[in-house]
């Protein structure tokens, strides 16, 4: 991620920095936790951020799946595999969120 973090999220790092270590350490906590590889939970975070209908959520996690060693089929595979959890719409809303960071 580093110097493409969205303002409002810099501005609460920079405004409530013992907040966002907190959050931060939990989410790194999380992700260490168990035996799935980063790239594994990177696409899980995904799927849930899509269940979610988070745009910022979406394309943040795509991209750290995609610094992770996922390819754009796997995104798109993580998306695509809850349409029967959230709906269609929820899943073309997602990957057209994500097909600019697929492109790039």
């Amino acid at each position: 991620m580093g110097k493409d973090k969205p303002k409002h999220y810099e501005r609460l790092r920079e405004e409530h920095p013992d907040f966002m270590n907190a959050v931060e350490a939990l989410g790194q906590a999380a992700a260490t936790a168990g035996p799935l590889d980063d790239k594994t939970v990177r696409l899980i975070q995904l799927g849930a951020a899509t269940a979610m209908r988070s745009e910022g959520s979406v394309i943040s996690h795509a991209k750290r799946a995609l610094a992770a060693g996922a390819t754009a089929a796997d995104v798109r595979h993580a998306i695509m595999a809850v349409t029967s959890t959230t709906g269609f719409p929820t899943v073309a809303a997602a990957l057209s969120w994500v097909e600019k960071q697929l492109d790039d």
